[in-house]
């Protein structure tokens, strides 16, 4: 064949005496859906990406070995500012809990209380709540009795771990008491304490000191709080409302149903006692602290945000009583190789719900915002090692604020 007769793609191209039979073996292979069979060839190029390929898998099988060595090591070994440590998978070394409680608030309270800071303040849109900075999830909460868990059953499943019927204050649903995380802190040799704007003594607080079958129980309540307790004095620090559950019924002011003083019972087992905006200022926000502490400044419980600012001079506030329990704990710990366990309860977001009271409820829940953030910037500015936990119980009132 003349060479201006050759096919056009044939040009340097060799020709092959088997190609008719590799066309019929690809027929084959087409119509019977088996491989043909190629020779192969191994050169230096396959050996060479072989060998990258090998190389390249037991380099990255190494970085993740010595990722995961170094991690356990910085675990296991690399002390913390307060001494802590890991060892055995469990953390060492002294270590601070507060756990607050925003009683009775949901969704539709912080977009409240979140849309009216931004209108009466003219902030932005995307203005947020410290509480919003935060957020990493919501819960779901029941009784072992109801659907909707009141606070009782609500803060029994907190302190113990386990549900319980509506009403009962850290006891199952056999009347059996389940141990508290307060407690076991206090036998483990943790300070511990209570900061509420309600009473002392309300179904929160009690969940954590207490044991009765029903959240009426209040005069027993306030009896266990002060050391008349199965296990002794567990509380080293109680700020709140409830006086009237401390006082005999014999004195003004009293709603006790007997005549026991237990302000004196409190005295008795070593509490210094405060009551009144005077002591609580004497107590120079932690600085002038004698534990174990009982500040009650209201004979029921303390009068919502909204109204209190305006009395000021009489009643503390959520933030103040959270710092001043912050820094007395801190203080009494300094020395000891244990820190303490805190729970700060935003009380009265819960009757403010309620009530169907937006005014005030919006108010608690910028009160609560205010020690949140308090409690986040002594976290931040102390050598031991915290951690905070907040979280809420229920919802009250049906809050909605839609058009």
């Amino acid at each position: 064949m003349a060479r201006g007769d050759e096919p056009l793609l044939s040009q340097g191209r060799p020709s092959s005496d088997h190609s008719d039979e590799r066309s019929v073996e690809e027929e084959d292979a087409l119509l019977t859906g088996q491989k043909t069979q190629q020779p192969r060839n191994y050169g230096w190029a396959s050996w060479r990406e072989i060998g990258l390929f090998a190389w390249a898998t037991i380099a990255t099988a190494l970085v993740i070995l010595f990722a995961i060595l170094y991690s356990h090591q910085q675990q296991t070994s690399k002390p913390t500012p307060s001494g802590g440590g890991w060892k055995n998978g469990r953390p060492t070394g002294k270590r601070n809990l507060i756990f607050m409680v925003s009683d009775g608030m949901g969704p539709t309270s912080l977009s409240l209380t979140r849309s009216f800071r931004q209108t009466e303040s003219g902030l932005p849109i995307d203005d947020v709540l410290v509480l919003d900075e935060h957020l990493i999830g919501s819960s779901r909460t029941r009784s072992t009795s109801s659907l909707v868990t009141d606070s009782a059953a609500g803060a029994t499943a907190f302190s113990c771990g386990q549900k319980t019927y509506n009403g009962a204050i850290s006891v199952l649903p056999n009347h059996d008491p389940c141990g508290t995380v307060l407690e076991a802190a206090k036998r483990a040799g943790y300070m511990t304490g209570l900061v509420v704007t309600t009473r002392i003594t309300d179904a929160t607080p009690a969940c954590f000191a207490a044991h009765v079958n029903h959240r009426e129980e209040e005069d027993r309540i306030a009896e266990q709080e002060v050391g008349e307790h199965p296990l002794g004095r567990v509380l080293d620090l109680m700020l709140g409302g409830g006086r009237c559950h401390f006082l005999p019924n014999t004195t003004d002011g009293s709603c006790r149903q007997d005549d026991r003083d237990i302000v004196d019972l409190a005295k008795t087992n070593g509490f210094s006692y405060v009551s009144d905006r005077k002591g609580f200022d004497g107590l120079n926000f932690g600085s002038n602290v004698k534990l174990p502490l009982l500040g009650l400044f209201a004979s029921t419980d303390i009068p919502y945000e909204v109204d209190r600012r305006n009395m000021n001079d009489i009643y503390p506030s959520l933030d103040e009583m959270a710092r001043t329990a912050l820094a007395a704990l801190q203080s009494a710990t300094e020395d000891s190789d244990k820190g303490f366990f805190l729970m700060i309860e935003g009380s009265r977001i819960d009757h403010a719900g309620h009530g169907n009271d937006p005014v005030a409820q919006v108010h608690e829940v910028l009160a609560y915002d205010t020690a949140f953030a308090s409690v986040l910037d002594f976290l931040d500015q102390d050598d031991v090692e915290g951690v905070l936990v907040g979280t809420s119980d229920h919802e009250t009132g049906g809050l909605a604020t839609a058009r």
